[in-house]
């Protein structure tokens, strides 16, 4: 997949899906299947979005990010996306709706194929929606898709309900509106080695500032790096018991025994919600829950490896 972070000339006609595209739901991803579908008419699958959330430069109060920056790119590729524009947003935010089509999609993105969700704004200060886009882009010869939202449960799949189900600790809910687990990669770092004095060692992976945040509590995950792939107890939070600098996932792999990882960005996905984050009397105390919800996690683990 190439990707262009300013507005570079595209090599050939594409079919493009525009959006923010947060997380990468099963919303987002009908949007962008009507891009990627065009390639059978020639068409190079396309995708419009930013590196940041433009609510960040517009109102200063961006929500907190569904995924890290990169993780975007790389499952639009899996997607079968094959050209990416990662915008920086203050480079299009002047532009009227009518100049975006026409020296963006057209001159541009070479347009052929328009695709867009049933709540897209583009323009100066929002200033075009969904039906705007849809009659620029007739009159421009533009084929244009306004898609309809996607519902699960009676209430469209987005972002803003992904982000209330994760910081509930709703986990589950969350990964079957997203299509998928979620999931994180930050880098592993040195901690305290508490876990290691009481048989549990664990990766500390600090959250970084602006990603979501879940519901701290006690998690089954299942864990991917290199070629090894196992269930985890996940404890999100400050750890009460023993404390922490700040948010931080904690991860207890009990049937890995090989080297540390300290500097690998490993990939933990959250499965299941098993108890509130609690402080404990003792390490004792502490290491025997945290054996208990082991056991707890494998169960639920090889049930996902079934399915």
């Amino acid at each position: 997949m190439q990707v262009y972070s300013t507005l570079f000339p595209a090599a050939q006609d594409t079919a493009v899906a525009l959006g923010n595209f947060d997380g990468v739901h099963l919303g987002h991803a009908a949007v962008i299947k009507g891009a990627v579908a065009a390639r059978s008419e020639g068409l190079l699958p396309t995708v419009l979005t930013f590196q940041q959330n433009p609510l960040s430069f517009l109102t200063g109060n961006a929500p907190p990010r569904l995924q890290e920056i990169g993780e975007k790119a790389r499952l639009l590729q899996h997607m079968g996306v094959g050209l990416l524009y990662d915008l920086h947003f203050p480079e299009i935010r002047d532009l009227s709706p009518e100049t975006f089509v026409r020296e963006v999609l057209i001159k541009i993105v070479k347009a052929k194929q328009v695709f867009c969700g049933f709540n897209y704004h583009f323009g100066k200060a929002g200033a075009g929606d969904a039906s705007v886009l849809l009659k620029l882009c007739r009159e421009a010869g533009i084929r244009a898709h306004c898609v309809l939202p996607v519902e699960i449960d009676g209430a469209p799949v987005s972002s803003t309900r992904i982000r209330s189900l994760l910081e509930a600790g709703e986990v589950e809910e969350a990964n079957r509106l997203l299509g998928r687990p979620f999931s994180f990669a930050f880098e592993v770092v040195g901690g305290r080695r508490i876990g290691r004095t009481m048989g549990t060692p664990t990766l500390n992976q600090p959250f970084p500032k602006g990603f979501i945040l879940p519901r701290f509590g006690v998690y089954a995950s299942m864990v991917r790096f290199g070629d090894v792939r196992t269930y985890g107890v996940t404890n999100i939070g400050i750890k009460p018991t023993v404390g922490a600098d700040g948010p931080l996932s904690e991860t207890w792999m009990p049937e890995y025994s090989g080297s540390d990882l300290y500097g690998w960005h490993v990939e933990t996905s959250l499965l299941r919600f098993l108890r509130p984050e609690q402080k404990f009397e003792n390490l004792t105390a502490l290491r025997n829950a945290i054996l208990r919800d082991g056991n707890y996690a494998k169960k639920i683990v090889e049930t996902f490896f079934v399915q």
